[in-house]
Order: structure tokens, then sequence, then C-alpha cells
């Protein structure tokens, strides 16, 4: 029973949707007007700039990982257990009933779950990568997977229990499928490294 309360809470609390509410509120835009007219913190920054975009991508981050923190530390919850509290964020971010079951690729709230179930420890490796492959890629999507398969290779290096493995490839799975477009694109490396292969 305590999981079932856990998850619901931690759907409907990665359901709410703080950037098109700042969009609306603080704005008096429509942040999916802007951009590839995603839900997210990138279209608010767009919109009014990178602090209100900083303000919308940590209210994203914070509903990821303050119910799975939650539940994991204070509710007790551990193993298999978390699978579906973990998860919950994810889909509520992406499939919000607040905008009609629509919602973003749920990037930042990835990095929040993951935030919850590491005390921190496991975003900074993740925005590393994400840096890193975002640097490298000239296509977002693309970027994101070569993130998510890199921190693999860190969980695996640390001896993650299974149940934590299968959150990743849970995980994994929601943001391909929220980033298909892109991953339908070939994948291409930034101009600047061939041009710094062009260089002799």
């Amino acid at each position: 029973m305590a999981v079932f309360i856990w998850t619901v809470l931690a759907y409907a609390f990665g359901s709410l949707p703080f950037s098109v509410w700042l969009g609306r509120l603080a704005l008096r835009a429509d942040i999916r007007q802007y951009g590839d007219q995603n839900p997210g913190a990138t279209n608010v920054a767009r919109a009014g700039g990178w602090q209100w975009g900083a303000l919308a991508l940590f209210l994203d981050v914070l509903k990821g990982a303050l119910p799975v923190g939650a539940a994991w530390f204070w509710g007790g919850l551990s193993g298999w257990e978390m699978v579906p509290v973990a998860i919950a964020p994810v889909l509520g971010h992406a499939y919000s009933p607040l905008l009609g079951f629509q919602g973003g690729k749920a990037l930042a709230t990835s990095l929040g779950v993951w935030g919850g179930l590491t005390a921190g420890e496991a975003p900074l490796i993740l925005v590393s990568l994400l840096l890193l492959w975002y640097a490298i890629s000239a296509v977002d999507g693309w970027a994101v997977m070569l993130t998510t398969f890199s921190f693999l290779v860190y969980l695996l290096a640390t001896d993650r229990e299974i149940a934590i493995l299968t959150i990743w490839a849970l995980n994994t799975l929601l943001l391909a499928w929220k980033h298909r477009a892109d991953l339908g694109l070939f994948p291409r490396p930034r101009p600047w490294l061939s041009k710094f292969g062009g260089q002799r």
C-alpha cells in the first residue's frame, strides 16, 4: 500500500507543469508557442530569458527529486519498491493530466529522480556527461541517448543493484520515446569538430 501511495504522489508531483505556469503567470506567454513547442525550461528561457529558464529548470528537477528522495530516505522504501516511485515523476512530466496528458521531454525531471535516488551524486555525473555529448552531437536526442548509455557504464562500475538498473532502463526508454523525432535523424557531430579535424 505504501508503494502505491508514494507512486501516486510522485506522479502527481511530476505532473505539475511549472514551466507552463511560469510562462502564463510571470511572462504572460504560452511557452509552447516558442522553439520546439515543448512545455519545458528551455522554452521558458526563450520566452523570458535565462533567469526564468533557470527557475523553471530548478522546479522541474525538484519535482523529480523531492518525491523520490522522500520515499527513499523518509518513507523507508528500497529495492524494487522504488521502481514505480522513481518512474512516476518522469511519466507525470511527460504525460501530465493538467496538460491533456501532453508534456515535456522529461530530461530535467529525470535528473531530479536520480538526485533523489543518490542524494545528489548521480546528477553531477549526468550533467557532466550531458554537457560533453551536447558539445559533440549536433542532434540533441542523440546527445541524450549517449548520455544515458554512458551513465549505464557508471552504474555498472559502481555495482548498483538490479532495481536501480531497471529504473535506468525504464527511464531510458521513456527518454528515447520523447526524443524519437531526433532519433529518426542521422547522428552528426557539431561543426566545430569538423573544423578541428580539418586542421593539420
